[in-house]
């Protein structure tokens, strides 16, 4: 709840930012996990 509820305080729609999110995690590297945070990441860079 609490991951749903901070994307929504950061503008994006919970069910973009968790797909945007589960596309960009294998990827990405665990030592800057942080960059993935719905305040980090922009809506309109999805």
């Amino acid at each position: 709840y609490t991951l749903i509820g901070s994307a929504e305080l950061n503008g994006w729609d919970p069910q973009v930012y968790l797909r945007t999110l589960l596309e960009r995690i294998p990827d990405h590297p665990i030592n800057h996990i942080g960059e993935l945070a719905p305040w980090h990441l922009r809506p309109d860079s999805a």
